[in-house]
């Protein structure tokens, strides 16, 4: 007989093949949700809507440090990105560096979101600008945030302030009254207001001319591709049925592969058909993403450390205290 489980997640090539079917979890019976990542984090941290769910991993670990024990984590991980090199500025703010962002008014559509999280890190560790050397506004509301589901407090020496409900990060980056933005999220949303294309707007522009070149030098330095999503499971679910954890991490194994697969696949396509070079297969047969503690030991710890540094977790907290004991090895 198979146990019957809710999960949710957001639409991913890397999770299709779970939502769709065609992997199946051995021994368990899947009822799948796409729920978008803000609104289901929120949901999940408040209201624990789902079995099992993909989950921010800054809110994770937050919440964790606070004393919730609903959940234990699960090392599949769904999107990563060099945030950092993503970040926002007007043309007109007297950012040309880095270093720049320091005494500036900075948007950000929740302060403890991963994102936010490794963009943080980075400026703290590569240029030496902190938290406290910039001014923070913040998007999310306390009752449709991650935050306001942890009891999100403003670190010490740290100012954030709540944007009004009328206003939101885009409508003030073009205003004038925010200079930059980190992790900038222009869908709006249950939980989000803004709904613009910074990015391609004349007023604004990337901090880095070249964001693909710095993600490069960033991983070369540190050796860390940052995560922003993994998932969790209730833990009395883990703890009566520990299989559960390792069948689960094995079937999200199974559909990366079959995204790695299509993806070549696709590729092989236009490469026979002459609209894409050859070298283009080398290129798209590597596996970017892997699951499991081992291949991401660094960069969860580093995770972890950037939110001790930065004040949203009083402790760095150990991944075996935030990962279930039976995917510690995995």
């Amino acid at each position: 007989m198979s146990l019957s489980l809710s999960i949710a997640f957001a639409s991913n090539p890397r999770t299709w093949p779970v939502f769709d079917g065609r992997v199946r979890v051995d021994g368990v019976e899947l009822t799948p949700n796409i729920v978008g990542p803000s609104e289901l984090f929120w949901r999940q941290l408040k209201y624990a809507d789902f079995d099992v769910a993909e989950m921010s991993f800054s809110s994770f670990i937050i919440a964790i440090s606070k004393g919730d024990r609903r959940f234990v984590g699960l090392p599949i991980f769904t999107t990563r990105r060099f945030f950092h090199s993503h970040i926002l500025v007007r043309r007109d703010s007297g950012i040309e560096a880095p270093a720049d962002l320091k005494g500036k008014r900075v948007g950000v559509t929740e302060y403890q979101q991963t994102g936010a999280l490794w963009t943080r890190g980075a400026l703290q560790h590569e240029w030496g600008v902190t938290s406290a050397d910039c001014e923070w506004f913040m998007e999310r509301t306390p009752d449709l945030s991650h935050g306001g589901a942890t009891g999100f407090k403003p670190p010490a020496g740290v100012t954030v302030h709540q944007i009004p409900t009328e206003k939101s990060v885009a409508l003030m980056m073009l205003s004038g009254e925010l200079q930059a933005c980190v992790h900038y999220r222009g869908h709006a949303s249950l939980v989000n207001r803004s709904s613009v294309d910074l990015k391609n707007h004349p007023e604004i522009r990337t901090l880095f001319p070249d964001p693909r070149a710095e993600g490069i030098r960033y991983l070369e330095k540190t050796g860390v591709l940052p995560i922003n999503h993994g998932m969790v499971i209730r833990r009395e679910i883990a703890e009566r049925h520990p299989w559960v954890v390792i069948n689960l991490i094995k079937a999200f194994n199974e559909a990366n592969q079959i995204a790695d697969r299509e993806r070549l696949e696709h590729c092989e396509y236009h490469i026979d058909t002459g609209l894409l070079p050859a070298e283009a297969r080398t290129a798209l047969a590597k596996t970017v993403v892997h699951h499991g503690i081992i291949a991401n030991r660094k960069t969860l710890e580093t995770a972890a450390l950037h939110s001790f540094e930065q004040g949203l977790t009083p402790r760095v907290i150990p991944l075996d205290e935030a990962f279930a004991p039976s995917s510690m090895d995995m």
